[in-house]
């Protein structure tokens, strides 16, 4: 018996499940990616690109494809799919498991101001100029140009479009994952005073929060949204377990 399992991806993590699952010859997995990279990265399973029509139009796409497994593995900031996904889940009646890797805490030696969204962010570098760089990819970057005093280095895995209304921008197109070292470098090179990050987790992009603390230099780290309490799991192997357990064949037949 095959067991279709979809997962909403756009991670690594998304990647790297997908492939470990895929080695099941009675898993069938398919990805699923919003689409908004303009170059994603390769993949080892089938891949379905581009929107649902929220949470009903999931639900519905559950049904008509007899998915048995839906699985969220966007990132921790993609608020919205992830509402919608639980959402889907309960009206289509498919169990649901999500992979959420943990936050970033902060350790000693750390400068972090916590803020809850972009607008407060901006609000939080304060008045006087500063040199900022923004590490929270291209889709949010526009809520800066309420700061326009500040002097921007703006990093995004795809170009920022149109450009930000503010005097003095810099931009940086680059995908992770991002070494401490290099990081080190290109605040030192920049002048940077200020690093505004999302709390990504994961090592990937930890990078940036590392050398800022090495370096003296503020943070303001923009919190996690809310997320669906649902099932979950924080690395792709502990999820893969939950995966295992779920379509365990010894359990199927009954023996």
């Amino acid at each position: 018996m095959t067991h279709r399992i979809l997962i909403l991806g756009g991670t690594t993590e998304a990647r790297q499940l997908a492939g470990k699952l895929v080695r099941r010859s009675d898993l069938s997995v398919t990805l699923s990616l919003a689409g908004r990279t303009e170059s994603p990265v390769a993949q080892s399973v089938p891949v379905r690109v581009g929107g649902f029509g929220g949470a009903d139009g999931l639900a519905a796409y559950l049904r008509e494809e007899h998915v048995d497994l839906l699985i969220d593995a966007t990132h921790p900031y993609a608020a919205r799919i992830s509402a919608n996904a639980a959402e889907a889940a309960t009206k289509s009646g498919v169990p649901i498991l999500v992979l959420r890797r943990p936050g970033w805490e902060p350790v000693a030696g750390d400068r972090w101001t916590l803020v809850d969204n972009v607008t407060e962010a901006a609000r939080a570098l304060g008045t006087a100029p500063r040199r900022v760089f923004l590490a929270i990819g291209r889709q949010e970057a526009g809520g800066f140009e309420a700061a326009p005093q500040h002097r921007y280095i703006i990093r995004s895995v795809d170009p920022v479009e149109p450009k930000l209304g503010v005097p003095d921008a810099f931009y940086l197109l680059a995908r992770g994952p991002f070494p401490e070292a290099d990081e080190r470098a290109l605040l030192e090179k920049y002048g940077i005073d200020v690093v505004v990050s999302k709390n990504s987790g994961g090592q990937a992009t930890y990078g940036k929060i590392a050398a800022a603390r090495a370096l003296g230099i503020d943070v303001v780290m923009i919190r996690r949204p809310p997320l669906p309490d649902v099932p979950s799991a924080e690395t792709v192997d502990a999820l893969a377990a939950k995966v295992d357990h779920l379509f365990d064949p010894v359990a199927e037949r009954g023996v």
